[in-house]
C-alpha cells in the first residue's frame, strides 16, 4: 500500500505523558504572566522553568492516596522545583489546567483528523473524474431506476466530504478556547491578564464566560462533528458494500495476495473493511449522544461530565483517525468493473427508459395520466415475461404508435443520452475547485 497513509500517532495526545506534559506548560505560563505583572519573582520562575519536571509514575502513585489527579500532579512537580513551587497554580483551579488542556488536545486531534479528511476528499475527486463516464443503474429503494455514473457516486462522496471539512473546521474553531479563571470562573485571586497570556501562548482564545469549567456545549459540538464524519464513512461503506454483492459486482474492496475471505470457504471476498467503518460510526454516534448528556451539569460545575470524556473523547478521535484511514485506502484501491455495471443497467431490458417515453408521450399531446398507464402496462409486462424488453412491447404497442414512430421510439433508448449533463455537474463541483 502507499505510505502517505503513515500519519502521526493519534494515540499519543491522549497518554499521560503528553497530558501531563501540557499541565506543565500551562503552569510555567501562568508564572510566567505572573512575573511579567510584577507579582512573583523573575528569579523563581527561572527556577520553576530550570526545575520543573514530573514521573508520570510517581503521580499516579500519589493519586491512590490522594484521590486527586491534580494535586497528586501538583505535589510531584513541587518535588522537583522546590521552595519556589508555591507560586505555582497559585489562584487557580484544578479545571483551569484539566479544561484547558483537553481544548489543546481537542484541537491538536481535530487537526489531524482535519489532515486525514483533506486526503479523503482529494481520493474522492481522483476518483471521481476517473469515472466521470462510466454509465451504471441508479437505485431508488434498491431498485432500478435510471442511468447515472459511478462518478458522479464518487462526486456525491466528494462534496459531502467538503461540508465535513467546513464543519470540522468550525467545531476546532469552537473548542480552542482556555480558561485559567478560578474557582467560578470570576478571577477572584487571579488577574485576566494570566488567563489572556496562557492562552496565547497555547494557541487557544480566552473563553468569553466560564464557570469553574468551559462549557460542554463546546464538545457536544465537536463531538456530533465527528459523528456526522463517521456517518458519512458509513454512507460510502453501506453503498460499496451493496455494490460489492454477489450478484451486483460493480465495485470491490481491493483483496491482497495472501488474504483470506473466510475460514471456511476459501472462494469468500468480503467488504471487511467497509463493515468495520459501518460497525465504528455506531459508536461515534453514541459518543456524541454521551457529549450532549454532558452539557447540562450542576450550578458552576460537577464531574459528571469528566468520567465520560475521559473515554468518549480520546476513543472517538482515536476511532475515526483510524475510520478516515482506512477509507482512503478503500477510495484509492477500489476495484471498479464498468462490464459487471452495464450489464447489470441491461438487466430490466430496458425498463430505465420508461419515464423518458412517459414524456415523450406527453411532448406529442397525451395527458400525463394516460401516458403514464400507457406505459405502465407494457413495463408491467416486461417485469414479468424475461423473453421480452420495454422496446420492442413499445413497438408492439398501437396505442403507443399513435403518438410516436418506430424511429421515435428507438432514439428513447440511448444510455448516454440520460446522462448528458454530468459534465454540467462536474463543472459547478470537482472543475471548480
Amino acid at each position: 500500500m502507499i505510505e502517505r497513509y503513515t500519519l502521526p500517532e493519534m494515540g499519543k495526545i491522549w497518554e499521560d505523558e503528553f497530558k501531563f506534559s501540557t499541565w506543565l506548560k500551562i503552569e510555567i505560563f501562568a508564572c510566567e504572566a505572573r512575573a511579567k505583572m510584577g507579582e512573583i519573582p523573575i528569579e523563581d520562575v527561572e527556577v520553576i522553568k530550570q526545575k520543573a519536571n514530573f514521573d508520570v509514575k510517581r503521580i499516579l502513585d500519589i493519586e491512590e492516596e490522594t484521590k486527586h489527579d491534580v494535586i497528586a500532579f501538583l505535589t510531584n512537580v513541587a518535588e522537583y522545583v522546590g521552595p519556589e513551587s508555591r507560586h505555582i497554580h497559585y489562584g487557580m483551579t484544578s479545571s483551569d489546567i484539566l479544561d484547558t488542556t483537553l481544548s489543546y488536545q481537542m484541537k491538536a486531534a481535530g487537526d489531524i483528523l482535519l489532515g486525514n479528511m483533506k486526503d479523503l476528499k482529494n481520493a474522492l475527486r481522483k476518483r471521481a473524474k476517473e469515472h466521470k463516464n462510466t454509465i451504471c443503474v441508479g437505485r431508488s429503494h434498491g431498485i432500478h431506476a435510471e442511468p447515472t455514473t459511478i462518478g458522479l457516486k464518487f462526486a456525491l462522496w466528494y462534496e459531502e466530504a467538503k461540508r465535513n471539512i467546513k464543519r470540522l473546521e468550525a467545531a476546532i474553531e469552537t473548542i480552542s478556547v482556555g480558561q485559567i479563571s478560578g474557582a467560578v470562573g470570576t478571577f477572584d485571586h487571579l488577574s485576566p491578564k494570566v488567563e489572556e497570556y496562557v492562552c496565547e501562548k497555547m494557541d487557544l482564545k480566552p473563553a468569553s464566560v466560564s464557570t469553574q469549567i468551559i462549557q460542554r456545549d463546546r464538545h457536544a459540538e465537536f463531538m456530533s462533528t465527528l459523528a456526522i464524519i463517521g456517518a458519512s464513512l458509513e454512507k460510502i461503506s453501506v453503498e460499496i458494500r451493496h455494490l460489492q454483492r454477489t450478484e451486483v459486482l460493480e465495485v470491490e474492496e481491493f483483496f491482497s495476495k495472501g488474504q483470506k475471505g473466510s475460514s471456511a470457504m476459501p472462494h469468500k471476498r468480503n467488504p471487511i473493511v467497509s463493515e468495520r467503518v459501518s460497525g465504528l460510526a455506531r459508536l461515534l454516534r453514541g459518543n456524541a449522544m454521551a457529549a450532549l448528556e454532558n452539557v447540562a451539569l450542576w450550578h458552576e460545575r460537577d464531574i459528571s461530565h469528566s468520567s465520560v470524556e475521559r473515554v468518549i473523547i480520546p476513543d472517538s478521535t482515536i476511532a475515526l483517525n483510524y475510520m478516515l484511514n482506512l477509507m482512503i485506502k478503500l477510495v484509492d484501491n477500489l476495484l471498479i468493473y464498468p462490464e459487471n455495471a452495464l450489464e447489470n443497467l441491461n438487466k430490466t431490458r430496458g425498463l430505465v427508459f420508461s419515464q423518458k417515453v412517459l414524456l415523450k408521450l406527453v411532448e406529442k399531446g397525451a395527458t400525463r395520466e394516460a401516458a403514464y398507464t400507457m406505459v405502465q402496462t407494457p413495463a408491467m409486462k416486461v417485469w414479468q415475461d424475461k423473453s421480452t424488453n420495454l422496446q420492442s412491447e413499445l413497438l408492439a404497442s398501437e396505442e403507443i404508435k399513435k403518438y410516436l414512430s418506430e424511429e421515435e421510439i428507438n432514439k428513447i433508448f440511448n444510455t448516454s443520452e440520460m446522462v448528458k449533463n454530468v459534465d454540467y455537474i462536474f463543472n459547478r463541483s470537482i472543475a471548480i475547485d
